[in-house]
């Protein structure tokens, strides 16, 4: 009986050093697969945020504008509006891993980039199986847009993701279904699972590529101004040129808008949050959100998640507060009654 109890426990372990393996196996895979499809840079808005850089909103406005206006040149047969969309999409995004607007901010000189080295970020020093994919890659660069820190990755977001959100309200007519799958996919292989990273950041910038496809054809999607193109007898005309200022705000920005963390980052990512909190002391208008109920009513259908405790304006007061609160008494001198 004994025998028999002591071979059951050394199959049993064995099986759950099997299936740890299989699951340690399958990790790794994910890990170098995943790369492959959704651009596997995280970004970092913290680190060097209290630098100056240029603001490259014109530059931007004129690759998506110059996109616009060339995929309606020379148009030839009737309206198809996913035509416009997809013409788009392929001279600016594209199905590789960093789309193409994407790359051309990562490498252009003109586009001024905050100066954090890919493996040098809020993600580095931590264990690779709590960073996982950020661990492996690095993060990408962070450039300013409408006088907002973005990561380059939101342009691919904007682009693709936004894409796929468009074509999947022109078939369901529903916004808040529509916006169902983006948050899916931000949960699974295309989000935390592989990144440990739930950002509320990316489902913003789906969004808005979505509203941007849209206000290409629809006028007031961007409130008080006409749609981009008009369909005259046989072809596009342009009525107005794009701007990121339509799209961007707050809510792009990772340190502001902050990412959920799954159990095995979390811990870590609280930690070197509470590393930044001198910054935070010295320049507190950095880490302030502006205008967050309309935020938070405009994003209402996305499934964000709250992250409010970990923004600095937050954790850095509590800490504080924990500080004061255990801090020894100093003692008081005897009184002798004299």
């Amino acid at each position: 009986m004994e025998i028999e109890h002591t071979h059951f426990s050394i199959s049993t372990i064995d099986s759950r050093k099997a299936r740890m393996s299989i699951r340690l196996l399958l990790l790794v895979l994910l890990v170098l697969w995943a790369p492959t499809y959704v651009g596997a840079y995280e970004t970092d808005q913290f680190n060097n945020r209290q630098l100056i850089i240029k603001d490259s909103t014109s530059i931007m406005n004129r690759e998506v504008t110059l996109a616009i206006s060339s995929s309606i040149t020379g148009w030839q047969g009737s309206r198809k509006d996913m035509k416009v969309v997809d013409a788009i999409y392929y001279k600016i995004g594209g199905r590789h891993w960093v789309d193409k607007l994407e790359r051309f901010a990562m490498d252009s000189n003109d586009v001024e980039k905050l100066p954090t080295p890919p493996h040098d970020s809020i993600y580095s020093g931590h264990p690779l199986y709590a960073t996982r994919v950020a661990g492996l890659f690095g993060v990408g660069p962070t450039l300013k847009i409408n006088h907002v820190l973005v990561g380059t990755d939101k342009l691919g977001h904007f682009l693709s993701q936004g894409r796929k959100f468009y074509r999947r309200w022109v078939k369901l007519q529903d916004e808040s279904k529509a916006a169902e799958h983006s948050a899916y996919t931000e949960r699974a292989i295309f989000g935390q699972m592989t990144t440990g990273s739930y950002s509320n950041a990316d489902l913003v910038a789906n969004y808005e590529g979505f509203r941007f496809y849209r206000s290409l054809f629809e006028d007031d999607v961007v409130p008080g101004k006409p749609a981009i193109l008009e369909w005259e007898g046989d072809h596009w005309i342009m009525q107005r040129p794009f701007d990121w200022a339509d799209h961007v705000n707050d809510y792009w920005d990772e340190a502001l808008n902050i990412n959920h963390y799954d159990a095995l980052l979390y811990a870590h990512m609280k930690t070197r949050f509470l590393s930044f909190c001198d910054n935070y002391n010295e320049f507190p208008e950095l880490f302030m959100l502006k205008d967050e109920e309309a935020l938070k009513y405009r994003y209402r259908n996305l499934q964000l998640r709250d992250t409010s405790e970990l923004r600095l304006d937050q954790l850095c007061t509590q800490d504080q507060e924990n500080e004061l609160s255990t801090e020894t008494p100093s003692k008081q001198p005897f009184w002798d009654g004299n």
